[in-house]
This record gives structure tokens, C-alpha cells and sequence, in this order.
């Protein structure tokens, strides 16, 4: 089994460059950006920057190739972003004009994103307060990676008080949704909760 290991700050290139290759709905969304780093400042960099005790990475004989990031208190985490993360970010990317939103290109639906970021449901929130994003590059897949970088995080934030945890999939990536199925998470079913493109699953 390939080694699980701490982020380091050198990994961070690898991070974005994991979460552009895996960023349409789990496949290569390096097409569709001019800027290759806008997926990682959503779903992956301000995790391993801000709480980099909760960063993981897996790398093979051609580098880090995988990754799992979270935080242990969603709302919690929402806010520091707005105080920390979003501000610099937002100051270099321009929010694109609402009344072109039919026409917005890949980047400047996630530049709308960095301005007005999504919030995780409060019904997912208080039954399922923790949260994380793991990626593999397609070479790590199907190879019990996924499933052995997850268990590592999960001891992680069981050590820092995790009791719960949730996590957001696009609904088009049923490789994804399958994949967190396998490890126990069920698909959440919860009055109050918004219809949409995302699929929320949760574990004890």
C-alpha cells in the first residue's frame, strides 16, 4: 500500500493541480479553466493553509497524487474562510455580472463562487458537524487508496473531537457516490434539505 503521509508545504502545487484533474465531476476539468487554480482555492488549498494538521496526501514514484482535507466544525470552518481566505481572493477575482450568469464561463462561475461561497445546510450541519474533500489522480483508483487515505483522516479528526462527518458530491459523479457508500456514509434524506446537483452523504 502506497504511504499516507502529513501535507508538507510543498505539496500545494500538487493539491491544486489534483483538484483541477479531477474537478468535472471527478474527471479532467483542466479544458475548461484559464486559470488552473480556481478549484484548489475553493476545495483544497484553504484546507491544507488553514488546517494543515488535517491534511493528508498520498504520493506514488511520480509524486503526491492524492489528498484528504477537512475541518472538524463546519460553521466554524465557513467563517474563518470569510475572515481569512475569501478576502485576498476576492480582491484578485472579479465577481462576474449576475445578469450574464447563462453565458459565465468556467472560471467566472468560480469566481461568483469565491464572492458568494456556498453554505452547507444547517440540517447537514447538525447532525454531521465535520467535513472533507479527498481526490486521487485516476492512477491511484480502484486500488483501496481512497479508502485507506480516509480511514487515516477519520482517526485524525476522531482525535480532535469528530464525532460526525459529511461530505458533497456531485450528483454526476456516481464513481464518487459509490465510492463513499462502500465506506459506510448513506445518502441523506432529511426534511428541509435543498434539492439541487449535490448528493449529501453522512456517517456516525
Amino acid at each position: 500500500m502506497l504511504p499516507v503521509r502529513r501535507f508538507r508545504p510543498e505539496d500545494i502545487d500538487a493539491l491544486y493541480a489534483i483538484s483541477l484533474a479531477t474537478g468535472l465531476a471527478g474527471g479532467d476539468a483542466s479544458h475548461l479553466y484559464d486559470d488552473p487554480k480556481l478549484m484548489g482555492h475553493i476545495y483544497s488549498a484553504p484546507y491544507a493553509v488553514l488546517e494543515p494538521e488535517l491534511a493528508l496526501v498520498v504520493e506514488d514514484r511520480e509524486g503526491v497524487a492524492g489528498f484528504a482535507v477537512g475541518a472538524i466544525d463546519t460553521l466554524a470552518w465557513q467563517t474563518r474562510l470569510e475572515q481569512e481566505w475569501w478576502p485576498p481572493l476576492r480582491r484578485r477575482y472579479a465577481v462576474p455580472p449576475e445578469a450574464d450568469q447563462d453565458s459565465w464561463t468556467a472560471d467566472q462561475r468560480r469566481a461568483f463562487m469565491i464572492h458568494h461561497p456556498a453554505q452547507t445546510p444547517s440540517i447537514v450541519v447538525q447532525k454531521y458537524p465535520a467535513h472533507l474533500h479527498l481526490n486521487l489522480l485516476p492512477r491511484l483508483q480502484g486500488r483501496g487508496v481512497g479508502a485507506k487515505l480516509f480511514d487515516d483522516w477519520r482517526l485524525l479528526a476522531a482525535a480532535r473531537g469528530a464525532t460526525a462527518i459529511h461530505v458533497a458530491v456531485n450528483h454526476g459523479n456516481a464513481r464518487a457516490v459509490h465510492f463513499w457508500r462502500k465506506l459506510a456514509f448513506m445518502e441523506l434524506a432529511l426534511d428541509g434539505l435543498p434539492q439541487g446537483r449535490t448528493v449529501w452523504l453522512g456517517r456516525e
